[in-house]
């Protein structure tokens, strides 16, 4: 089970942030487009910068803990990691707001 300690902590961080989706009944996943935009270009940012850091040597990943499918050289958690990381944010600032919302209602 070790080989997928990668995918799994992305799994955790996903199914913990959807719930605050659902339960602040935020609008991020109904505006695709919005949420592609904010996430794709820093995405391709941080994967040049790991695919120009794994091929020079800085750093690579644990195939122990990976599954071991890879693309460019990068496992398939890696580019699963920029976008469910920035979504998780993003779920988690709007989750925020809209408590500090409620609150400043009442």
């Amino acid at each position: 089970m070790r080989h997928a300690s990668y995918a799994a902590m992305l799994a955790f961080v996903l199914i913990a942030t959807l719930s605050l989706h659902r339960y602040y009944r935020l609008s991020v996943l109904r505006q695709p487009l919005r949420l592609l935009m904010a996430i794709a270009p820093v995405a391709v940012v941080f994967i040049t910068w790991d695919l120009l850091a794994t091929t020079s040597g800085q750093w690579q990943f644990d195939p122990g803990q990976t599954f071991g499918i890879r693309l460019w050289g990068l496992p398939l958690e890696e580019y699963a990691f920029f976008l469910v990381i920035p979504m998780a944010g993003i779920l988690t600032f709007e989750a925020v707001a809209v408590v500090r919302e409620r609150r400043r209602a009442a």
